[in-house]
């Protein structure tokens, strides 16, 4: 059984490789502790998949499985088999715990360890390095201060080399754990049997056998990496936590003709409560009583809010804008479109597989090598010195074979990874881009695919007025002063963006006019008396107030105002262009039209062309109608074959599977709560950082503000900083191929492949560092590597 290269991502490859879920059977969520790399994940399946009727894919950034069980197996077996695999195996919590549940503890327990190596290197790194610094005797405290680095803080490794010895493999921890035993142990006997190696201060590296500081480096690099990793693996919970809390708490009940308050899971299908402006509603329902306009944006998407009255459906989690609103429960608890949307969520990180790291690919075959390599080499020697083992051949075997494990220990390769992640990220904070872990650098490098959510990405996801059509003999300026008088007396969100439109024209000459008699109809639009800018509320001076009607056709219709055909044909003539058109009549005669749409963010275009460039296919999704995503697509320069339009939540989903389906590797950008079950399905999540903690939760990219030119430079520099750990992981190993064998002939003492490791080092840190230049005016543009 094969897992797939992501977790909580669906790639066309995986879908081969993921077990097939769809026949009968009862399905069992693990929590799993102790896994530290792909070949955990392959051990964990293996042993599940032994047991007959059991399928499973292990997730080791979730640290869980999830099983299917077609068999006579019962939990328990499960948990056991877990067990005798080396790892610790629970049933997993339906719910994410507030204080978010043992995820923590890897974090946690990994702190103090990261602090102590730390601060204990230090002082190790400074004595061993700079001659200036030393004292006489100094090897001494520089074993001391290394002992409980290699001991206590760099357990974790020793204790996950242990359980992989136990099953006869090896991986990363393998290497980490031989490698800084065998430094820290050769030095300490060579210090031992030598104590003059560091009697004398200003000794150069060259001049002892002591290498305290490559134990020590190498734990506090390695620890830094496994910290940070860990805190990636817990953030990976907390996009379904962050999408309950969405819900509302509380719900008004109407019980025995009272108004009570009572808890949303107190909620059961039939009940009738009440949402009065401004709030959240509780659950899936039918409205029976009232008239409003809901802010569904973070559920569909939509920037438009739609208006309901008596008989439509509405969904938990929306917003009532304005009007008092009696709904009745439809569904409740898991049943809700809220719970779905997590369990989405849910479901598409839980269904796949980490990136396989390329060092423990290597390190698997490696490891093995090296110390059958050691061991030959020890008894080479001693077979070829058999007749003179007298003469000190012992000690020469011993030092031919402590040289290879010396020249082995992953000092460069330690470090090829993390301070390349650890420039590049930081250089990506520095430009508003936040790269959730190191399996996310290769999605990049294979995405060829990169669908864009419309509102909230590619546009503002706030309405203005884009234009005002004048009817009937009346200026622009004077049809929008009118409306937008009228309109400030309601809090629709169409009435505020007229009004704020009117307020930005009318500029610092003043207020908006005078209104009385205003009233507002719930879905229909607003009404009233507008005065002149000169004129006392009672009308008394200035000129006559004019009878200002805006909204809907419905509206005008029961205000006596009718359109001629003219107008009607103008009118739907702004409806084709995907704008949303509003009427404004005064004094009982049409004055004009009004367009409101969702506006295109600057640098979009220039976004999308850069996408391009990068060979990604930019694909635009949305929940909103055809005619505005075509519109919005015509002016980034996005073709109208990639366009997809009128998606629901659940669609969204769908369309990200449809295109993996046809081989694609997809990324999706996105900000509102309605994408985070396609950024958790998409191959790689972009999340734009103005949106949601959900969608930012859900994502493996996350860049802060609007600029959808930070999705192509995330892309950029996540490529380059993957190209960057390939060339360290390179000559960390081509470095250990060649000195390998120069060490076994005995060509290599273990001072001189010190000093090798510490060139090898230096070269990969300094390769590293080259991605602090990344986005200045030199650096060179990255495409598909």
């Amino acid at each position: 059984m094969t897992t797939e290269t992501r977790a909580g991502r669906g790639r066309g490859e995986g879908a081969a490789a993921t077990p097939d879920f769809s026949a009968a059977g009862r399905v069992v969520e693990l929590d799993i502790e102790g896994m530290t790399c792909a070949s955990c994940v392959g051990r964990v399946e293996r042993k599940l998949g032994k047991l007959d009727g059991v399928q499973a894919t292990v997730n080791l950034p979730l640290e869980s499985a999830r099983v299917t069980v077609t068999g006579d197996v019962s939990d328990q077996q499960l948990i056991d088999v877990v067990d005798a695999a080396g790892y610790a195996a629970a049933l997993h919590q339906s719910e994410p715990d507030d204080d978010g549940g043992a995820q923590e503890v890897p974090a946690s327990t990994l702190r103090p360890r990261l602090i102590t190596a730390a601060i204990l290197t230090l002082p190790v790194f400074v004595i061993s390095m700079i001659p200036a610094a030393q004292f006489p005797h100094w090897g001494w405290v520089a074993a001391i201060l290394t002992l409980p680095v290699v001991t206590w803080a760099a357990w974790p490794f020793h204790r996950a080399a242990a359980v992989n010895a136990r099953h006869l493999s090896s991986t990363m921890d393998t290497l980490v754990s031989i490698g800084v035993t065998a430094a820290f142990l050769f030095s300490a006997y060579t210090l031992i049997t030598n104590p003059a190696a560091t009697a004398q201060p200003g000794t150069s590296m060259t001049a002892h056998a002591i290498y305290f500081e490559v134990a020590a480096v190498v734990t506090t690099f390695l620890l830094l990496g496994r910290f940070l990793e860990a805190n990636a693996k817990h953030r990976s919970g907390e996009a379904l936590k962050a999408l309950l809390n969405l819900g509302a708490k509380d719900a008004d009940v109407i019980r025995d003709g009272a108004e009570v308050q009572l808890p949303v899971d107190q909620l059961v299908a039939g009940d009738v409560f009440v949402v009065r402006p401004g709030g959240k509603i509780a659950t899936d329902g039918v409205v029976t009583e009232g008239h409003s306009a809901i802010d569904t944006s973070l559920i569909t998407g939509e920037s438009l809010p739609v208006d309901v009255e008596p008989g439509d459906t509405v969904t938990g989690a929306t917003i009532n804008t304005n009007g008092r609103l009696l709904v009745r429960a439809s569904r409740v608890g898991s049943d809700t479109t809220l719970a779905q949307m997590a369990h989405l969520v849910s479901q598409a990180q839980s269904g796949k597989a980490p990136i396989a790291r390329l060092a423990d690919r290597i390190s698997a075959v490696f490891v093995p090598i090296v110390l059958g390599v050691a061991v030959l080499t020890f008894a080479a020697w001693l077979l070829a010195g058999l007749p003179a083992l007298e003469s000190g051949e012992v000690q020469s075997a011993f030092t031919a074979a402590v040289a290879v494990l010396v020249i082995a220990c992953p000092c460069a390769l330690g470090l090829a990874t993390p301070t390349a992640l650890l420039t590049g990220t930081g250089r990506g904070a520095q430009r508003g881009i936040l790269i959730k872990g190191p399996q996310v650098l290769e999605d990049t490098r294979s995405v060829g695919t990169i669908v864009l959510d419309k509102t909230g990405t590619v546009t503002s996801g706030e309405l203005s007025v884009t234009e005002v059509i004048p009817l009937g003999g009346r200026s622009a300026g004077e049809v929008l002063q009118l409306a937008g008088a009228v309109e400030d007396g309601s809090e629709h969100p169409i009435a505020e963006a007229i009004a704020a439109a009117a307020r930005d024209a009318k500029g610092k000459s003043g207020a908006l006019h005078v209104v009385t008699d205003f009233l507002s109809a719930s879905g229909g639009g607003v009404r009233g008396l507008v005065h002149g800018p000169t004129a006392d509320v009672d009308g008394t001076d200035g000129p006559a107030p004019s009878q200002v009607v805006v909204g809907r056709a419905g509206w005008l219709a029961e205000n006596g105002i009718e359109p001629s055909a003219d107008e009607l044909e103008a009118f739907r003539q702004q409806q084709r262009s995907g704008a949303t058109a509003i009427w404004v009549a005064v004094d009982g005669g049409i004055a004009g039209i009004l367009n409101l749409k969702d506006t295109v963010k600057d640098g979009s275009a220039s976004a999308v062309a850069r996408l391009k460039e990068l060979g990604l296919r930019p694909i635009l999704l949305t929940g909103d109608n055809a005619a505005v995503a075509a519109q919005v697509a015509s002016a980034v320069g996005i073709p109208a074959g990639d366009v997809m339009a009128d998606v629901l939540p659940e669609g969204k989903v769908d369309a990200v599977k449809q295109l993996q389906g046809e081989g694609r590797t997809v990324a999706m950008a996105g900000d509102g709560v309605n994408d985070a079950p396609a950024l958790a399905q998409a191959d790689l999540g972009i999340a734009m950082g103005n949106g949601t903690d959900v969608a930012i939760e859900a994502a493996d990219l996350t860049v802060m503000g609007n600029d959808l030119g930070k999705v192509a430079e995330s892309i950029e520099l996540s490529r380059r900083t993957l190209k960057t750990i390939k060339t360290n992981l390179f000559w960390a190993f081509f470095y250990n191929a060649i000195g390998i064998p120069i060490a076994a002939f005995g060509l290599l003492n273990p001072m001189i492949a010190g000093a090798a490791m510490a060139f090898s080092s230096v070269l990969v840190v300094t390769n590293s560092l080259r991605l602090r230049r990344f986005g200045k005016s030199d650096a060179k543009r990255v495409t598909v590597s």
